[in-house]
């Protein structure tokens, strides 16, 4: 089963594309993909509408609340 991340990054195509989708660096996916750090509610959120939902802001960051 992949990650949410993993899952993002498919979508887009590579990380590149997802960094530029979302408006990151490519090391910052990067990081994603390798669980250095995590990703922002913020671009999480952008995450979720960019891929028009097949990806939500909720599975990439789950401390952000059910009601945002």
């Amino acid at each position: 089963m992949k990650s949410p991340t993993e899952r993002l990054i498919e979508y887009f195509g590579s990380q590149q594309a997802t960094a530029d989708a979302l408006g990151v660096k490519q090391g910052t996916v990067s990081g994603w993909a390798r669980r250095i750090h995590g990703m922002s509610a913020d671009v999480a959120l952008r995450a979720e509408i960019a891929t028009a939902g097949a990806v939500t802001a909720r599975e990439l960051r789950p401390s952000i609340p059910t009601a945002a």
